[in-house]
C-alpha cells in the first residue's frame, strides 16, 4: 500500500512538472511565434514630422565602435540615415522593434539598434536607394510593406552614395 501510495506521488509530481513546462513553453514562445507572417505592419509615422518639430537626431557613425563599426555598411548606413531622417521617420521597421519602443525605422538609428540589425540595416539602405530614385516616403513604405527591401545585399549597398 505505501508503494503504491508513493508511485502515485512520483506520478502526480510528474505529470504536473510536465504541465508547468508545457504551459510555460506556450506562453513563452506565443510573443514571438506569429512576428513575421502574422505581426501586422509595424509602426511607422503616415507622415513627415509636424512643422517646427525636430526628430531625435541621428546616431553619428562616429559613435558605433566594436561589432557595432565591424563592417563599412554599418557605418556608412548611418551617414545616410542623417541625409533622410524624414523618410525614416515614416518606414516601419520589420524587426518588430516598435514592441521595445520604438515608432519607427528612425528610432533605429537614433541608437546602435540599426548597426545590430541587418533588417534595420537592409531597409535603410532601400529607402535610400528608393528616395535617390524618387519616390516618396509613401511609395517607399509600399516597397517595405511588400518585403523589397529583403533584396539589398548589404556589402555592395555600402557604396551608396
Amino acid at each position: 500500500m505505501t508503494r503504491r501510495c508513493s508511485r502515485n506521488k512520483i506520478v502526480y509530481r510528474s505529470l504536473t512538472l510536465a504541465f508547468l513546462f508545457l504551459v510555460a513553453t506556450l506562453t513563452m514562445s506565443a510573443e514571438w511565434g506569429s512576428l513575421p507572417e502574422d505581426g501586422g505592419v509595424p509602426a511607422y509615422n503616415a507622415g513627415p514630422p509636424p512643422k517646427g518639430t525636430k526628430l531625435p537626431p541621428i546616431l553619428p557613425h562616429s559613435d558605433l565602435w566594436g561589432a557595432d563599426a565591424q563592417n563599412v555598411y554599418q557605418r556608412h548606413a548611418y551617414e545616410l540615415a542623417a541625409k533622410i531622417p524624414n523618410v525614416l521617420h515614416q518606414q516601419p521597421c520589420y524587426c518588430y522593434c516598435d514592441r521595445m519602443g520604438h515608432n519607427s525605422l528612425h528610432s533605429c538609428f537614433e541608437s546602435a539598434h540599426g548597426a545590430q540589425c541587418a533588417t534595420c540595416l537592409k531597409e535603410l539602405y532601400y529607402s535610400y536607394q528608393q528616395h535617390k530614385n524618387g519616390k516618396t516616403a509613401t511609395q517607399i513604405r509600399a516597397g517595405i510593406i511588400k518585403g523589397e527591401w529583403k533584396q539589398i545585399d548589404l556589402l555592395s549597398a555600402s557604396t551608396m552614395n
